[in-house]
């Protein structure tokens, strides 16, 4: 095992969700990207990552993305693996940080359960999958229109972003400058929708996998004065399209699947988009119980 920083790590990280990614596993290239880059570093205080080297690359990692939140990737035919992982974990912490898994991982259930862990009452997120050869095309009201971003636009970018989501995001121009720097971002699968008097107010950024060709959807957003005209769904359907220009054969997202933030699972549903594992939020326990 060895420690990293989460910049030297993030692109064998990857790698390695990309080589075990499939229906029933939590982790793609592109939603890590988004986790190691929305932020400038020093606000995001992003722990160490342990690896573990394999005959072909890493077989597991270990993400400390907080001092209390662990991300977990881990070969299934190295389930043993987990428990060193955990152990690690613990001792760079002094206490079992919280953690999140699919439902269908199960060796790291296993392995999490062994090791103490017990399933905690917290949102959960259900992954959606839609064929890309169904999809259909968008469409949005007259005075908008679908685009990419363009290089040199992070600013823009950020805002419209920050608009849709929260005054108190922090995805600042920096931050995105940096993240349009990590692959496998992709300027043409980058879009927005502009409107004729008020800009940029909706945005979609797809990430696609060249190996699996999977083009994952993170985030969606649009900026309340402008939704209920469908522009959430529009924008979505224009940068999946745009991914299965480039290559890519499925999509996915992953919105909250639980009662309290219902929206987003129903308009990707509404896309064509079907669900299928949810997370589970573990908690660490007594390891000894």
């Amino acid at each position: 095992m060895h420690e990293l920083g989460i910049d030297e790590a993030l692109g064998p990280m990857q790698a390695l969700a990309s080589r075990l990614w499939s229906p029933q596993s939590r982790h793609h290239p592109g939603q890590l990207a988004w986790s190691a880059r929305y932020a400038e570093p020093q606000v995001l205080r992003h722990g160490p990552v342990a690896v573990v080297h394999g005959r072909d690359g890493l077989d597991a990692w270990a993400w400390l993305e907080s001092s209390d939140w662990l991300e977990l990737c881990v070969d299934p035919q190295r389930p043993e693996l987990v428990a060193e992982l955990v152990a690690w974990a613990r001792g760079r912490t002094g206490a079992g940080p919280s953690t999140s898994v699919l439902e269908t991982e199960h060796h790291l259930l296993s392995g999490l359960a062994t090791a103490g862990y017990v399933e905690t009452d917290a949102p959960w997120f259900t992954h959606h999958t839609l064929d890309l050869v169904s999809l259909r095309p968008p469409t949005v009201p007259p005075g908008y229109r679908l685009r990419a971003v363009r290089p040199g636009e992070a600013e823009a970018r950020a805002a419209v972003h920050r608009d849709a989501w929260s005054v108190t995001s922090r995805v600042t121009t920096r931050a995105y400058e940096r993240l349009m720097a990590t692959p496998p971002y992709r300027h043409d699968l980058d879009v927005v929708v502009e409107h004729a008097d008020d800009g940029l107010v909706a945005s979609c950024l797809a990430w696609l996998d060249p190996a699996t060709g999977v083009a994952l959807v993170e985030p969606v957003g649009c900026v309340p004065e402008h939704r209920g005209r469908g522009l959430a769904g529009a924008v979505s359907l224009a940068a999946l399209a745009a991914a299965r220009d480039a290559g890519a054969t499925l999509g996915l997202v992953c919105p909250r699947g639980d009662d309290g933030y219902p929206v987003p699972g129903r308009v990707y549903r509404g896309l064509g988009f079907r669900p299928g594992p949810r997370t589970l939020t573990l908690a660490a326990g007594d390891p000894t119980a």
